[in-house]
């Protein structure tokens, strides 16, 4: 179960990216497989997004899926770039 914590958070990180409905397939032989739901219509199977993989290439695809969300900066952060940009143009 440990091994399968690491391609499940992946796929919580696209949900909340990408606010669509993805989940994953954890087959018998330790390979991964991403499906989307149409939520439009629930009583449809979900569609496969991906063939079958093994835990890193599965990881690495969900990644890339969708764009990463930014990294969130404080107010002083976003200050000493701007000091550092004015820095770099004098």
């Amino acid at each position: 179960m440990a091994r399968s914590t690491k391609a499940a958070y992946a796929v919580n990180r696209l949900r909340e990216r990408s606010n669509a409905a993805y989940s994953m397939v954890s087959l018998a032989d330790g390979r991964f497989s991403l499906t989307l739901a149409n939520l439009e219509q629930p009583d449809e199977l979900p569609a496969s997004v991906s063939e079958a993989m093994e835990m890193d290439e599965f990881v690495a695809y969900v990644n890339n899926l969708q764009k990463l969300a930014p990294k969130k900066a404080s107010k002083l952060d976003i200050a000493f770039e701007k000091k550092l940009a004015a820095a770099k143009q004098k």
